[in-house]
């Protein structure tokens, strides 16, 4: 488990599905993620289970689920997971964020807890896939010291490729 100032950062369980899926069912949520199109339950339990296939080879992989300390509640996850970019495996940083705490820092919290652990996993560098629309997860990057190393498609849409080189741990 890691924990920031005002959050709590733990693996996935199964009783947090229904919150998972109250996440990836969200149009708001989901928008600017994959395709942009909200999940079915059915959809949630998949991406739940490709998601635990990350972190049992490795327990800093994965998203993992974000509880705000003052509430106890979950609020959204974040974590870092494997991608492939231009036929080559990287480490994507991702945060999502439920939209009832959208605008108060969470994202940019937790996704700075994995960066400070990425440079351990032996990665050359870490990433964020965007939408160049998507101006609130753009910041965040921006705040983590990541630049547009690229653009590339997926789904059909232009997406921006943030990096940022990561330096090995002294």
């Amino acid at each position: 488990m890691h924990e920031t100032k005002r959050l709590l950062i733990r693996p996935y369980m199964t009783e947090d599905l229904p919150f998972l899926e109250s996440l990836v069912s969200d149009p708001r949520v989901v928008r600017y993620i994959g395709n942009g199109k909200p999940r079915t339950k059915e959809g949630a339990r998949l991406f739940f289970n490709w998601n635990l296939s990350h972190i049992s080879g490795d327990q800093r992989l994965g998203l993992q689920v974000l509880i705000e300390k003052e509430t106890g509640k979950p609020i959204g996850h974040a974590g870092l997971v494997p991608q492939e970019v231009d036929g080559v495996m990287e480490l994507e940083i991702g945060y999502w964020i439920a939209p009832d705490y959208w605008g108060r820092g969470f994202a940019t919290e937790a996704a700075s807890a994995f960066r400070d652990i990425a440079p351990a996993l032996d990665n050359k560098r870490i990433i964020a896939l965007i939408y160049p629309d998507n101006i609130a997860s753009c910041k965040v990057a921006e705040k983590l010291g990541m630049q547009v190393w690229k653009t590339i498609e997926r789904h059909n849409k232009k997406v921006l490729v943030y990096a940022k080189e990561n330096t090995p741990p002294n």
